[in-house]
């Protein structure tokens, strides 16, 4: 005898592949981060989603930097189509199996007027005992020497020290990656030691560099951010704190 189920869902109610009934936010609902979004005078920056890959895809195969000089610690710019796209995915979808309140990476994909334009990462290693982040980032060389990277990487300041808790922040430079390193000195972080990496096979020296809470407070209040304020942060759920191991918002 077969037996009629009272509780079935039309299919044209549910999402593909999600055994859920279609719901207006169910990216959010199903990886709450999808919700985070900051904005700034310019800049538009949210956790991008595998449906932005191919916009971003499109992004970085327009240009990131001179092809003579590698500024990346990995040489993922040097990849030829198809392999180029297949990593680009792979990277994606690695970020999120390995997400975990201990070891995160935080992707914003940065738009000017709807016009995506790079991405702005935050990341950070065992984040609820250490309190520390690292940024890194790529922009559109078409867009560089505009002010755009000090603005984005202002804006994942912003994220760190005033809603998650981070006391903080750290970033790298290869040595001739000159932008990197005007944008570090512009925000007010200081020179923490040098690495060495080799992303074309031939060593290269680095730069470290620091910014703590108090420096970061302490240049705000004095006006030296001023040109990026206002920094707006929506979405910031307890769901969102839970995922990246941050501390409750303060009452």
């Amino acid at each position: 005898m077969r037996m009629s189920n009272r509780y079935s869902i039309p299919r044209n109610q549910l999402s593909p592949g999600c055994l859920f009934p279609h719901h207006p936010r169910m990216p959010e609902l199903k990886w709450p981060l999808f919700g985070l979004t900051i904005t700034t005078p310019r800049l538009e920056l949210r956790v991008h989603r595998e449906d932005d890959l191919p916009v971003l895809i499109g992004a970085a195969h327009s240009g990131i930097h001179d092809p003579g000089f590698m500024p990346f610690g990995v040489p993922w710019t040097d990849a030829e189509s198809p392999e180029f796209e297949r990593e680009f995915h792979r990277h994606y979808w690695r970020v999120k199996a390995e997400f975990s309140p201990t070891k995160w990476s935080l992707p914003f994909m940065v738009s000017v007027d709807g016009e995506t334009i790079g991405v702005q990462d935050l990341r950070a290693d065992d984040f609820p005992t250490r309190r520390a982040v690292w940024s890194g980032s790529w922009l559109r060389q078409d867009r560089q020497g505009q002010g755009i990277g000090k603005e984005m990487r202002f804006a994942i300041l912003v994220l760190a020290f005033d809603h998650l808790g981070a006391d903080l922040a750290t970033s790298e430079s290869l040595v001739g990656n000159e932008s990197s390193m005007r944008v570090s000195q512009a925000l007010g972080y200081e020179e923490d030691g040098h690495g060495r990496w080799a992303p074309r096979g031939e060593p290269l020296d680095s730069i470290r560099w620091r910014l703590t809470l108090e420096q970061f407070e302490q240049l705000r209040s004095n006006g030296h951010y001023a040109t990026y304020e206002p920094v707006q942060v929506e979405g910031l759920t307890n769901a969102c704190r839970i995922l990246l191991g941050a501390e409750p918002p303060s009452s």
